[in-house]
């Protein structure tokens, strides 16, 4: 459910997508060296948003370096890091970890109980650092797996659960900001929840697996009333955002809120009318 929050790169200048990269080479070079492999693995583009805007936000002390990796063997790539990194590595792992185990129980996928076990030792770390958010998560993870196999088709519902899981983790600190970002965080995540359900719908239903929009996909409208419900998100996400007094990073975090979010939804509705029209002939 992860990999939405992304760049819309035709349209960012080269330093700034650089900027973005060397925070999201500073979040592997982070797993890597906290977690190993089996962390590094985690990595994600949404967590990598979560750093870069909790890093314009609070402003931490930063470290700037280079590093080498088996994707980029020759070049020395930019890194950053700083507190944020490292929260978002672990917020990256600890997600990861109830992840496969909802995977396991609702679908018993052995690949994701072999990576849970992996990550286990890892996660009860994390859970003895983070208690309360981890409760928090491991219960909101649980809920959504309940209302799934209950066969809910209230898309604000289940949103809405993926999204109280997302303002946890966008609730770093308790302080001035942290409604804003609380806020922020659980409609950015209801709009990941949706995306990812339109995104799925197909599949799941062949697979005969769940999906809140298994029995709208095929009416007419269907994307867009789709488009609106995300429009609605997105609008929620960035008035909280601009609530923020944040001016480091602004060009990054903007393309990413009103630009680039809106990249992945527009490749999937384009597959599908192209699918539509091929079957319409």
């Amino acid at each position: 459910m992860f990999g939405y929050v992304v760049m819309n790169k035709p349209e960012i200048r080269f330093k700034d997508f650089d900027l973005y990269r060397s925070f999201y080479c500073g979040l592997c070079r982070e797993l890597r060296e906290k977690y190993g492999i089996s962390g590094q693995i985690t990595l994600t583009y949404d967590m990598t948003f979560v750093v870069v805007l909790l890093s314009a936000l609070y402003e931490p002390p930063t470290q700037k370096g280079t590093t080498r990796c088996v994707i980029h063997p020759v070049c020395r790539q930019p890194v950053r890091k700083n507190a944020a990194t490292e929260y978002g590595a672990d917020m990256n792992v600890l997600l990861t970890y109830y992840k496969c185990m909802d995977d396991w129980e609702d679908e018993k996928k052995f690949a994701a109980l072999g990576y849970g076990k992996i990550l286990q030792r890892k996660n009860n770390r994390l859970s003895r650092r983070y208690p309360e958010k981890a409760e928090k998560i491991r219960k909101l993870l649980e809920k959504l797996s309940q209302m799934e196999k209950a066969g809910e088709t209230d898309i604000d519902k289940m949103s809405g659960c993926f999204g109280q899981i997302m303002e946890e983790i966008f609730a770093w600190k308790k302080d001035a900001w942290e409604d804003s970002l609380r806020r922020m965080g659980f409609y950015l995540g209801k709009f990941i929840y949706i995306l990812d359900a339109y995104d799925d719908v197909e599949k799941d239903v062949k697979n005969g697996n769940y999906n809140p929009f298994a029995e709208k996909y095929i009416m007419k409208g269907f994307d867009e009333q789709v488009r609106q419900l995300l429009i609605m998100m997105m609008a929620q996400t960035c008035r909280e955002f601009e609530k923020l007094p944040i001016i480091k990073y602004t060009d990054i975090l903007r393309n990413i809120l009103y630009s680039g979010v809106w990249c992945r939804f527009e490749t999937i509705a384009r597959k599908r009318r192209k699918a539509g029209e091929k079957k319409h002939d």
